[in-house]
């Protein structure tokens, strides 16, 4: 056998081998950990869940998880635990202190990190994991509950790289069509998922203000987006988002303002730890306070709509 095919044999079979009655914990059960978490039930992983919310885990034990009273219990049960929670308080607040997943790992785990984060919340974790003999793996995720289903995430991932090689596949088995290495750097792959989440942003604002528009123009914005998102931007973001906008299907929320706020904030702390100046971030941020004052469930998709208030 050829040394390239070798390694590509040892590259699938190994993580086959090595997962084998491997334990997975998933913290996290929200409205994309949930979906994301069944998709590695499906794929024959044995799951634990812990959620702070003890009946968010029923979906998932219906389906054939085993619910977990602890955060400690998890972490000195499984060897890899995932975790998928709002923002950086409640991911530090699970992994410190002496019942949280710092301290009760064990030897040797993994901790991989799905959240959107400060890149420096990630050094921060990845350092006091190391300090305790465990590992942090950064693996933030793109794409709404609806991808997750349809098994359309996609993640980017930055650690150590024998880490990235070995659970490569356990983010395909999440629901990721597509799973993107930025390198060593733990740092970098929170740092892209930020960039992302801004220019996402950045274009919802973009369709509300044409397609408000157009609707004073008298044009038919349901046309106009047919047309839209099909040649010039016929992309996830465009197609998906933009018929949401349209319609002004804002509820229920997929991933609501407060969350989106939460993401821009870290973005303009990024760019303030760069000395990076982004006026339009600044936009986005206030206009997602004025959506949030007069409605906090919408999703974040209606800061399309601050310009018009």
């Amino acid at each position: 056998m050829c040394p390239t095919c070798f390694a590509q044999w040892q590259s699938r079979w190994g993580y086959l081998f090595n997962t084998i009655n491997m334990k997975i914990g998933f913290i996290g059960l929200g409205n994309l950990g949930t979906p994301i978490a069944e998709n590695m039930l499906e794929k024959g992983h044995q799951l634990f869940v812990y959620n702070r919310t003890a009946s968010k885990t029923k979906a998932l034990t219906d389906k054939g998880a085993t619910a977990i009273a602890t955060v400690k219990e998890l972490a000195a049960q499984c060897a890899v635990i995932v975790t998928m929670v709002s923002d950086d308080k409640a991911l530090k607040s699970i992994c410190e202190g002496d019942e949280g997943l710092i301290q009760n790992m064990q030897p040797g785990g993994v901790h991989i990190a799905m959240s959107t984060i400060l890149p420096l919340t990630a050094q921060e974790l990845s350092e006091q994991h190391q300090q305790q003999g465990s590992h942090y793996l950064a693996a933030p995720v793109f794409g709404r509950p609806e991808a997750a289903r349809a098994r359309k995430l996609n993640f980017v991932i930055s650690g150590a790289a024998t880490l990235r090689q070995q659970y490569e596949q356990l983010f395909k088995d999440a629901g990721g069509a597509g799973v993107w290495d930025f390198g060593d750097a733990i740092t970098a792959a929170n740092t892209v998922k930020l960039c992302g989440n801004f220019m996402i942003a950045a274009a919802l604002e973009a369709i509300g203000e044409s397609v408000s528009l157009a609707a004073k123009s008298n044009i038919d914005t349901q046309k106009m987006w047919s047309f839209f998102s099909q040649t010039l931007f016929n992309s996830p973001i465009y197609v998906n988002y933009g018929n949401i906008i349209v319609n002004q299907q804002f509820k229920p929320a997929a991933f609501n303002m407060p969350l989106g706020l939460k993401d821009i904030n870290l973005v303009l702390s990024q760019a303030a730890a760069v000395d990076n100046n982004m006026p339009f971030a600044m936009l986005l941020k206030h206009h997602m306070q004025q959506i949030i004052e007069k409605d906090p469930e919408l999703d974040w998709s209606a800061v399309s709509q601050a310009a018009n208030l």
